[in-house]
């Protein structure tokens, strides 16, 4: 995303969900703890706004999506959603979709890496925002379930049908999105859709240990690799490592590059500076 903006500052304060920068993370809290988070078209708008916001900010290097309460997400809400689109027309519905993916596109194309902090449920949309994440860091209480086919609608939403086949495999992707059944911790670390398993209540803690990690490292090296992660997935090899060779000269050229060598030669931990 590009880094000029417009005259507005960004903004402080959001309706539907906390955000809280400390030493380069940025923690994005889903806050309605009442309601197991569920989204609203605020929630949504609220959370590709700040992704744009961010993406935008040289301090953020890091961000840690979680959920307020007993659970992550448990998607869309039953009547602030589902209930108001039933009374819209077709163009509304459309513009509202593409809002939705617009919100994963802004998670998998932010220039940091972004960690979802999971615990209890992750439902509907609440499964696809933890699955655009780089980095799912799940406790045990987890589950996971892609309910979109039980309330009558296509599993793909949100990009899910892209992104679960790259992450799970075309069939557990199948299954998952096909039937909607919920797959608890145990299975979803084996299938490779949890990246760290934790301790019961522990998942924050880890994901903020993570995001730290991330945040004090290369951070430009960090955002080229997500970038060609996403970029690459749909290439030929043979798209794919020119884009590769384009990628590594330019960050040759880069002070962290110079800087490891310094490092390495004075026997030093390198200071990354994201150049």
């Amino acid at each position: 995303m590009s880094p000029f903006t417009g005259s507005a500052a960004r903004t402080a304060d959001w309706r539907h969900l906390r955000c809280v920068i400390t030493d380069g993370v940025a923690t994005v809290t889903l806050a309605r703890p009442e309601k197991l988070n569920a989204l609203t078209f605020g929630a949504y708008a609220d959370l590709r706004d700040l992704l744009a916001e961010l993406s935008r900010e040289k301090s953020v290097r890091a961000l840690v999506l979680a959920g307020d309460g007993r659970g992550f997400c448990s998607g869309g809400d039953v009547d602030e959603i589902i209930g108001a689109t039933l009374a819209m027309d077709t163009a509304q519905l459309l513009d509202f979709n593409r809002m939705t993916g617009q919100v994963v596109r802004a998670v998998r194309e932010c220039p940091f890496p972004v960690i979802a902090a999971v615990h209890g449920v992750a439902a509907g949309a609440g499964a696809v925002l933890a699955l655009a994440a780089d980095f799912r860091v799940a406790d045990p209480t987890t589950r996971f379930a892609f309910l979109f086919t039980r309330v009558g609608l296509s599993g793909g939403d949100m990009g899910a049908a892209y992104l679960l086949p790259r992450v799970v495999g075309l069939g557990h992707a199948t299954r998952l999105l096909m039937l909607g059944e919920p797959v608890r911790a145990p299975e979803a670390e084996r299938i490779g859709l949890i990246s760290q398993l934790t301790d019961e209540g522990s998942a924050d803690e880890a994901a903020q240990t993570l995001a730290h990690r991330l945040a004090e490292g290369p951070a430009l090296a960090y955002a080229q690799t997500k970038a060609l992660l996403t970029a690459e997935l749909d290439m030929p090899l043979s798209a794919a490592v020119e884009l590769d060779a384009a990628t590594q000269a330019l960050l040759m050229n880069g002070e962290d590059y110079a800087e490891f060598h310094a490092a390495f030669t004075e026997k030093r931990p390198p200071k990354w500076q994201g150049r």
